[in-house]
């Protein structure tokens, strides 16, 4: 058994890292977290080769990150907008580690008149399920003007991800950032190119966009940009606009293979990525590494992740279009202006502000499928095969009328929090008598879980995620479930899967889950659509609220909320919304 593994550096106790938006678009890596170079992958491999499902070393060491969440005018686009940093940047610092390290987050909510909450998107937050950043389900919300929240947890997985406020539609606002933790190397590449954050992009502020859509309105994406970058063409606004603000660059090296870390970290919109005259390689979706599959498009829904590989088969001085486009029909809401990022791929001695001339062989079919490639396609290097559930729950996802607005209903409750009431500490303190608009699902010690996910809403389909947890997929499909299990030997894990729209209001689109409960904790299993959630498409998954109780919670926790009340008695929220 292997347990540790010699491409891990010794790192230091700190870390920090920048974006450059320059010549390369890429995230700087920083020296002490490994960038798991060839020479010692490759070194590394052939004298201790990775099992497919290794075990996370305890490398002692903690990664320490300062964030603070602002108020900023922002205009990545050439379009001033109100909007929300981290640290003054958009899109926000990356966030390394190795798997195994420690990650100190040290926020600070800037904001002058609301709260926030930070996530780590994908993390299982083991032993640690306070420090979720889901405000009224793990935590109170951080005050505004100065309030704090250290939180300590474990890079307990591998891979390419992201982290986001959870208060409120926020990340949409451009509070959202890229996380990358290091582990072993199960595909090889040479050139690691980093997080590419794809996001669609609207010119109104996220509070505004979350007022129009509790009042019936769903917005239409203005732009669509690649790692926080796309020209908007002036010609077509009569809003103040920079015609410089230019697009991503990348560097590619002839006969190299390079990774590509995808993350879509937009409100709503289903990207298809793709560049042009190369094939891409997908080895991991979400953060579970799988047997490599080859394409021309990658299909990304909100939340979702895949680390590819491309072999660059071009040659010096060449230039390619990356694009990242908006998938069609029912896949987005976007005005039809400015669907489809590009960014510039330059060869070793290209004229970097040469204009790519090279064109797409995505195919109008495939911009217009809203679903992740079929469950059949791949499979995880960590084989795990499906055990009979010890419960199993149906989920119905209706979008109806309350009388005043439309909202989205799980099992006929539309979720509103209460951030003044976390559920997590109301389990903690032995109290299980949960407020119905919670949406709280208690599973108990169930040891498996199995959820059939009915959407019978044809407003849009729905990432479905589940924090705490990878899950199996084990059948997608429209109408009535068969009860047919894809590739039940070892079924397609991650935390965010695609749900289609209904196909009519009496043939539902559906989707079949399961996850083991060895992680006690309130997990919400939500639509990552920003407006959906929103619109109450959230609940709540109480695991081994038992243990719960016998779980150390920092005082940290406890005392944010005594200052959010503290707060809150003279200031009451503008909760227009779910509340997160």
């Amino acid at each position: 058994m292997y347990t540790s593994y010699t491409v891990y550096p010794t790192g230091s106790s700190s870390a920090s890292s920048s974006y450059s938006s320059v010549s390369s678009a890429s995230y700087s890596s920083n020296s002490s977290v490994s960038s798991y170079s060839s020479s010692a992958s490759s070194s590394a491999s052939s004298s201790t080769p990775v099992p497919a499902c290794p075990t996370m070393p305890d490398t002692g060491v903690t990664r320490t990150y300062d964030f603070e969440v602002a108020y900023q005018t922002i205009a990545p686009d050439g379009i001033e907008r109100n909007g929300l940093t981290i640290n003054g940047q958009f899109p926000g610092p990356l966030v390394e580690a190795n798997w195994g390290d420690w990650i100190l987050i040290k926020a600070k909510n800037s904001l002058t008149n609301e709260g926030t909450a930070i996530h780590a998107h994908g993390l299982f937050q083991k032993a640690t399920p306070w420090y979720d950043g889901v405000p009224a389900v793990a935590q109170c919300p951080l005050v505004p003007n100065g309030g704090t929240l250290d939180m300590l947890f474990r890079a307990d997985r591998y891979g390419s991800s992201w982290y986001h406020s959870h208060y409120s539609g926020q990340y949409s606002g451009g509070a959202h950032g890229p996380m990358v933790i290091h582990g072993p190397k199960h595909a090889e590449y040479d050139i690691d190119i980093g997080p590419i954050l794809l996001e669609d992009w609207f010119h109104a502020d996220y509070y505004s966009l979350v007022e129009g859509v509790m009042a019936g309105s769903f917005p239409l994406s203005n732009n669509n940009l690649i790692n926080g970058k796309m020209q908007y063409p002036c010609a077509n606004t009569t809003l103040p606009c920079n015609p410089n603000a230019g697009i991503s660059k990348f560097r590619f090296q002839s006969g190299k293979k390079h990774l590509l870390r995808l993350v879509n970290t937009g409100a709503e919109g289903t990207q298809k990525f793709s560049i042009d005259g190369h094939t891409l390689t997908v080895v991991a979706l979400d953060f579970v590494p799988v047997e490599p599959y080859t394409t021309n498009v990658v299909t990304l829904a909100i939340a979702q992740r895949a680390d590819v590989i491309v072999e660059a088969t071009g040659e010096a001085g060449d230039a390619f279009w990356m694009r990242s486009q908006l998938g069609t029909g029912r896949c987005t809401l976007n005005d039809g202006i400015s669907p489809n990022a590009v960014a510039a791929v330059y060869y070793e001695d290209a004229d970097t502000e040469s204009v790519p001339s090279t064109s797409s062989d995505v195919t109008a079919e495939q911009l217009a499928r809203c679903l992740n490639d079929p469950l059949d396609t791949t499979q995880p290097l960590c084989q795990e095969s499906v055990v009979e559930p010890e419960t199993t729950e149906d989920i119905n996802l209706e979008f109806k009328s309350n009388g005043t607005n439309f909202l989205w209903y799980v099992n006929n409750s539309s979720y509103r929090g209460d951030y003044n009431q976390p559920i997590l500490i109301q389990a903690k303190n032995g109290d299980l008598d949960f407020e119905p608009q919670w949406n709280v699902h208690n599973f108990g010690t169930n040891k498996t879980v199995r959820l059939h996910i009915i959407n019978h809403g044809q407003a849009g389909g729905h990432p479905m995620h589940l924090h705490g947890h990878d899950y199996q997929v084990l059948a997608e499909g429209y109408g009535e479930w068969d009860g047919t299990i894809v590739n039940a030997a070892n079924p397609i894990r991650r935390d965010t899967h695609l749900l289609d729209n209904a196909q009519s209001p009496d043939v539902p689109a559906y989707i079949v889950i399961q996850y083991t409960q060895d992680n006690p904790g309130v997990w919400p299993l939500h639509c990552h659509l920003a407006w959906h959630v929103s619109g109450g498409l959230f609940m709540n998954a109480l695991e081994r609220p038992d243990d719960i109780l016998t779980q150390d919670f920092d005082q940290d926790i406890f005392d944010g909320c005594t200052a959010w009340d503290a707060y809150t008695a003279t200031n009451i929220p503008n909760q227009i919304d779910s509340g997160l």
